[in-house]
């Protein structure tokens, strides 16, 4: 290997990109192994980062450092920016029990590891790096390193937490699973039933959206504007089409249309809404307006327009201006109520009703430009980015801890792109990344991230193993798995009467393990599981940075 230290002292970038570049393709190796499902998955890049160090193989200190926090600020970033969008979201309703647990499941393994750390004597560092690890979660790994530098720990003590990190995280993945294990066994659950219990109550509680064709049978309602019917907006009913009882084709329906008796209404909404708006307005129609004679049509356009971003539905005024009747948005994979009051999105697909001519006006003023959707613009992601940073450089005072809490190159660009993902746009600034774009983006900063890491704490990791603190470590890092996830999960069959599939997925989400959700879904035998697994999964990934940076404050404080 001569010839490889002569051309890394010749060439000291070309030999970091291609250490890099070998520990990545060793490690994407690794993570396509699997048994019965289940494998290392991208975390292989850290073990081949190992076992490189452990032979020898390092670079120059800056670079790796820069490496390292790029690739972290890209995964986090990037993470920020695909959970936004839902994020407060899963924290109502019936997310709200189920991210109570979660965090629950949070703090209490913070709560071990500080125990174990003072009990066990634990250096704080390594204690930080057994919660990151014993809970597979990387960006706290980050988030703790992050932490040590800015307390301007030794470097010694900086590289602790990837040593300690990597002792437990592969049982952590088994803990996790044996958990799941335990609970199906306690309860004798029986999963087929589950499952279909599951689906049964996902049915009844998404509402989806229907059409119904109503006669106007209400004398009270005959010369009435469409917007004066009772119970109209309260019910948030779009009428999108209009007959008249003595013509034979159909109308666009806006607002300002007038209504007699024996008209026929085209109404979209829920169906419990649909039902009491009916109530109102009279009987259903055997005639189907999307069937008869006109030149009404609908359309689904896309907004790619940035001028229109941030507006209402009543702010564009189509009906007044086209004619053009807004009836459905679809954000993501969520299809709603287009009422007059919900402001638009870049990516939002709408559904409207009009002729042909003032459709194709309607469409142009939105934008419907799919191929947009599929194009990155980076200023918005690099000036999200320097957001981030700033704001994870901002010390935070909280009662009780020796010294302030920032939110670090981990933190603070999550934080950031949650928001700015949620917000969506500051005028023609739009916070957007193609899915696969934001996919790749990922994968390439958490391999940065895992290579550098790997690296660094490759040549201690062998003998931190096999010493008596490596041995204590892998006992810690396993009752810190298990412990929580498991109380958790009895707490929530046993007291809240939860599905075994919400469990499956609380417990695999609560950890931030897709591992864990692919062993949820081969139980299942359906991808049920990753319904509460998405919904706890975005306070989960913030509460464990937030409690890594904690334990080493108030643990090396």
């Amino acid at each position: 290997m001569e010839w490889l230290e002569k051309y890394a002292s010749a060439n000291p970038v070309a030999y970091s990109i291609l250490l890099i570049s070998m520990v990545a393709v060793v490690g994407l190796g690794l993570a396509s192994l699997k048994f019965r499902g289940i494998g290392l998955g991208v975390t292989g890049v850290l073990f081949a980062g190992l076992i490189f160090g452990h032979f020898g193989f390092d670079m120059e200190h800056h670079t790796l450092e820069f490496l390292r926090e790029f690739g972290l600020i890209l995964f986090v970033f990037t993470i920020g920016l695909q959970i936004g969008p839902g994020f407060f979201a899963s924290l109502r309703d019936k997310g709200l029990a189920l991210n109570g647990l979660a965090a629950g499941i949070v703090v209490g393994g913070g709560i071990l590891t500080a125990i174990f750390a003072k009990v066990f004597a634990i250096p704080f560092g390594a204690a930080a790096g057994l919660f990151s690890g014993a809970t597979t979660n990387t960006p706290s790994l980050g988030a703790a390193q992050q932490t040590l530098i800015a307390m301007k720990a030794d470097e010694a003590i900086a590289g602790v937490p990837a040593l300690s990190y990597a002792v437990a995280y592969h049982l952590g993945i088994v803990g996790i699973i044996v958990s799941m294990i335990i609970v199906r066994l306690l309860f004798r659950v029986d999963v087929a039933r589950e499952v279909a219990q599951f689906e049964e109550s996902q049915r009844s509680d998404v509402q989806q959206i229907e059409r119904a064709n109503l006669r106007v049978d209400n004398s009270n309602l005959d010369g009435l504007r469409i917007d004066e019917i009772p119970s109209l907006h309260e019910t948030k009913i779009t009428v999108s089409r209009l007959k008249r009882r003595d013509e034979a084709e159909v109308h666009v329906a806006t607002l300002t249309s007038v209504i007699h008796t024996g008209d026929t209404l085209l109404v979209v909404g829920t169906k419990p809404h649909l039902e009491s708006f009916q109530r109102v307005v009279g009987v259903r129609s055997n005639e189907d307006l999307m069937e008869a004679p006109g030149e009404v049509t609908f359309r689904r356009v896309i907004v790619t327009n940035r001028p229109v971003l941030g507006k209402s539905v009543r702010q564009l005024g189509f009906e007044a201006k086209y004619g053009v009747s807004v009836t459905r948005l679809q954000r993501g994979a969520v299809e709603m109520m287009a009422t007059s009051d919900v402001q638009l999105q870049f990516g939002d697909a709408l559904v409207i009703v009009g002729n042909a001519s003032a459709l194709d006006q309607a469409a142009r003023e939105l934008g419907n430009s799919p191929k947009e959707l599929n194009e990155t613009n980076f200023i918005p992601v690099f000036f999200g980015i320097v957001l981030g940073i700033i704001a994870g450089s901002l010390p935070i005072a909280l009662p009780g801890l020796p010294v302030p809490v920032r939110l670090g190159l981990a933190g603070g660009p999550l934080v950031l792109a949650i928001l700015l993902a949620r917000i969506g746009n500051i005028g023609r600034v739009v916070w957007y990344m193609p899915g696969n774009v934001n996919y790749a983006f990922r994968e390439l900063g958490i391999i940065l991230f895992l290579a550098c890491v790997g690296l660094k704490a490759g040549s201690q990791f062998i003998s931190t193993l096999l010493s008596p603190s490596g041995l204590l470590w892998l006992v810690c890092g396993v009752l810190i798995t298990i412990i929580p996830v498991l109380v958790a999960g009895i707490f929530g069959r046993a007291v809240l009467k939860l599905n075994y599939m919400t469990i499956l997925g609380l417990q695999a989400g609560s950890m931030t393990d897709p591992p864990a959700l692919a062993f949820a879904n081969a139980i299942a035998a359906s991808h049920t599981p990753a319904i509460s697994y998405a919904s706890v999964y975005p306070l989960t990934m913030l509460l464990r940075i937030t409690v890594a940076q904690l334990l080493v404050i108030l643990l090396g404080g």
